[in-house]
């Protein structure tokens, strides 16, 4: 084989290169020909090419974050079905925040839950992008005298597998940072842990304070910076911690630029700041209680630093950030639903208000006096048909003769004011009941428990009508049958009921009856014919057997009306009870049972409340 010199190879440049290499590197690598360019492009695409995602990055972010046997499933999906439930009897804007709740949580729960994201909050110059920046060890983000500094959150992840978590809070790719290489990346404890510096929440700058309201919704935890002249700052207090005094387990208080207080000042700082949290509502973790975590430090000295890395350490480590926050959420929501929910007392329908109702309903239909009018309409034909012909003769003209007679009065029709009365008693008993049954509830569940009263109520007077002529009509078929046929023996609303039957000994005591009429005939022709000369004189004994017709027939007329009082009382009760059961059972069916649907359907939400807030993070 010949030797291959530059010469061989074409003609150099001075350099001691050969003409073919391009890029003028010795490594002795070959640049023309088709094989050098493929290579050559490949080399170019490797290196333009995106980085390969991490192993951690590949792994899926869909984890449950709270165990499965843990409250927190059980309270949302008692949230779920109690907005569902909900959604027909309370507005929109009641049950917005409970869904915004439920929304945020199924989106952090489809997220990594090997990540704990915690925001650095608080005021214009209070220190916090310096404390941010001595926690990830190197000044990611900027810090200096021009205010704002900060106008976009800026993000430290120490692992990888938090894009989705940032794109959730919308961080752009630029603003994305991992910490310097040192003792605070490699930290063991912090692994897990996405810091976001956020802007200031006193800023001048509307989108500013919109970018942390928005932010701050979204963490799992919230680190507050505050220094020694704005620590006790109203706006601080009353629009962030006062608010979200129930996230107590997932707040850090820092009082920050402690080296500029002398001697004693920082603790004497420290505690009116304490007790000015305890009037925000905030628990302190004090003496191994849950609660917030206060302490101060110096984030341009170091000093404290090292202490609330520890601290933080332990939380992130723990990995039950995203579940106290999403528990403290879901306490937030209840407790804003708490008056459209809990109920002062025991509502309900009682027995004692049912009865109160049917007898409203019986009166205003009168079954009182329909009992009364039908025992008095025995009474009067048991008089009619047991009575002496002579007293029913005059009965009948005296009833023929005088147009305002009684038997004329009861058949005329009742007045338009006495039925306009006897609806104003129906929509009074329908207005008391509905009130009784919503005495304590919330308001929106004492309107839906009325309106389904009134609904009910619509036509309820008609329908009375109708159910009375209807149980009148029954209670005739089981006594046999009234001498109308099809018509009521109960009253109605506005009429007259018919003739009540006759009981089987009636036609007995009709003959008895007729026996003494009878008897006075024969008695009267008997004396008429000796004083006309027919007969042989004898007055004493057809005047004997006149007077036998005469007081027998008071007699059997009198026993007849001692007969009838047990069975005319019983038969008056009878129609009053079938007409109060007609009474009852319609508004039971018009009015009682809707209004005990809309208070079985409150009593279920209410339960799924109870399960809401039964396992509370805040006590409330």
């Amino acid at each position: 084989m010949t030797a291959v010199t530059d010469e061989d190879h074409g003609k150099g440049d001075g350099t001691g290169k050969p003409d073919g290499r391009a890029d003028g590197r010795a490594d002795g690598r070959w640049d023309d020909g088709l094989i050098a360019r493929r290579a050559a492009e490949a080399r170019e695409a490797e290196e333009t090419a995106p980085p390969t995602p991490a192993e951690d990055d590949a792994e899926p972010q869909v984890e449950a974050y709270a165990p499965a046997d843990g409250p927190l499933p059980t309270r949302l999906d008692a949230l779920r079905e109690l907005v569902g439930l909900s959604r027909a009897r309370l507005d929109r804007d009641t049950l917005a925040e409970a869904g915004r709740v439920l929304d945020e949580a199924a989106a952090r729960q489809r997220l990594s839950s090997r990540h704990t994201v915690i925001a650095v909050a608080g005021a214009t110059g209070s220190g916090k992008s310096t404390l941010f920046n001595a926690l990830a060890g190197a000044p990611i983000s900027d810090t200096g005298l021009r205010r704002p500094t900060t106008s976009q959150p800026i993000a430290c992840s120490w692992t990888d597998g938090a894009a989705g978590l940032l794109d959730r809070l919308a961080v752009p790719g630029r603003l994305r940072r991992r910490p310097h290489p040192g003792p605070a990346a490699f930290d063991e404890a912090l692994q897990g842990l996405v810091l976001v510096d956020l802007p200031d929440h006193d800023s001048a700058a509307t989108e500013h304070r919109d970018q942390v309201d928005r932010v701050l919704a979204l963490v799992d935890a919230v680190i507050w910076v505050v220094d020694p002249e704005k620590y006790a700052d109203a706006a601080l207090h009353e629009r962030y911690l006062r608010p979200l005094a129930g996230h107590a387990e997932v707040t850090f208080v820092v009082l920050n630029q402690t080296d500029r207080l002398p001697g004693e000042a920082a603790d004497l700082v420290l505690d009116d700041l304490r007790r000015l949290l305890d009037e925000d509502g905030i628990a302190l973790g004090e003496h191994g209680e849950p609660g917030a975590t206060v302490m101060s430090l110096s984030a341009l000295t170091g000093d404290g630093v090292p202490e609330l890395r520890e601290m933080i350490g332990r939380f992130v480590s723990d990995r039950t950030a995203a579940t106290r926050r999403l528990s403290a959420d879901v306490d937030a929501a209840a407790a804003r639903l708490r008056k459209v929910y809990v109920a002062e007392g025991r509502p309900g329908l009682g027995e004692r208000a049912r009865e109160e109702f049917t007898d409203r309903l019986a009166e205003a239909v009168g079954a009182a006096a329909a009992g009364q009018a039908a025992e008095r309409e025995w009474r009067r034909n048991a008089s009619r048909a047991c009575g002496t012909p002579w007293l029913r003769l005059w009965r009948w003209y005296e009833n023929r003769g005088l147009p305002g007679s009684l038997d004329r009065l009861g058949q005329a029709l009742t007045p338009p004011e006495e039925e306009l009365t006897a609806r104003q008693r129906v929509e009074q008993a329908v207005r008391i009941v509905a009130d009784d049954a919503a005495d304590g509830l919330p308001g929106p569940w004492a309107q839906a428990v009325r309106e389904a009263a009134f609904t009910g109520a619509q036509g309820l007077p008609e329908a009375l009508d109708e159910l009375a002529v209807r149980a009148g009509a029954a209670g005739a078929s089981k006594r046999g049958g009234g001498t109308e046929t099809g018509k009521s023996t109960v009253p109605q609303l506005g009429g007259r009921p018919p003739k009540p039957p006759r009981p089987k000994w009636w036609p007995a005591a009709v003959l008895a009856q007729a026996s003494m009429t009878l008897l006075q005939i024969f008695g009267g022709l008997w004396l008429v014919g000796q004083i006309i000369g027919v007969l042989e004189p004898g007055l004493v004994t057809p005047a004997l057997i006149m007077l036998a017709g005469v007081v027998g027939g008071p007699l059997v007329e009198w026993g007849c009306a001692a007969a009838i009082r047990g069975p005319a009382r019983r038969y008056g009760q009878d129609a009053e009870r079938r007409l109060r059961e007609a009474a009852a059972g319609c508004g039971r069916a018009r009015v009682l049972d809707p209004v005990a649907a809309e208070l079985v359907r409150y009593r279920e939400v209410r339960e799924r409340y109870v399960t809401v807030t039964e396992f509370s993070t805040n006590g409330r």
